[in-house]
């Protein structure tokens, strides 16, 4: 047999028994109580999270959970009537997700501005915060409607639809998002709405 070949049997034999073991927590207003937990095998990476909701009033949700990589991402959805800024560290080796992270987003205006929708019209501008470098278009199941800014990362973040996220468009420029651009799906979008990482 050949040695090469032989030398990636052996580590697969090791690795395949291997289950990557991170903390595991839920919680609401900054409380969040750790329990460890070994993590399916597809999911490899142990993440941290804060995640800010905004509207007429804020609070912090924190989380910890096993996850995959491509799910690992910064940044903030600006609908303007309601704001979720989410900030995540991933890292790959047991137990490693113990600390909470901080909430990095800036609620500085960056001097874009796209379009957001106030339940008569989809028309009113929007000053973007932050990373919010990308004017975004969201079809929701419900069939409403929903605009505003987006940081790039989220938009790039996933690539799963949702029951709750029909179709979504990204697009960078000045006020772009008056019509839908390139359609996309994606599995972080539905997180603003409806706390995806606290079901998962």
């Amino acid at each position: 047999m050949n040695l090469n070949i032989f030398i990636v049997l052996l580590l697969t034999l090791f690795n395949g028994g291997y289950s990557l073991k991170c903390y595991e927590c839920k919680g609401v207003m900054g409380f969040c109580e750790s329990k460890e937990t070994t993590c399916p095998s597809n999911e490899t990476t142990c993440a941290s999270v804060t995640m800010t909701v905004g509207g007429d009033t804020s609070f912090n949700v924190q989380a910890k959970a096993c996850d995959v990589v491509k799910n690992c991402v910064n940044g903030s959805v600006n609908f303007g009537l309601a704001k979720t800024g989410v900030s995540m560290q991933c890292c790959n080796t047991d137990l490693c997700n113990s600390k909470d992270v901080p909430d990095y987003n800036s609620n500085r205006p960056n001097g874009k501005q796209c379009y957001y929708c106030d339940g008569k019209s989809c028309l009113k501008k929007l000053n973007c915060l932050g990373t919010e470098d990308f004017c975004i278009t969201a079809k929701l199941a419900s069939s409403q409607t929903v605009k505003g800014c987006v940081s790039k990362t989220i938009c790039d973040g996933g690539s799963q639809a949702t029951q709750d996220v029909v179709d979504f468009s990204c697009c960078q420029g000045y006020l772009c998002n008056s019509a839908m651009s390139i359609t996309q799906n994606l599995l972080f979008l539905s997180w603003p709405f409806f706390f995806y990482i606290l079901i998962h």
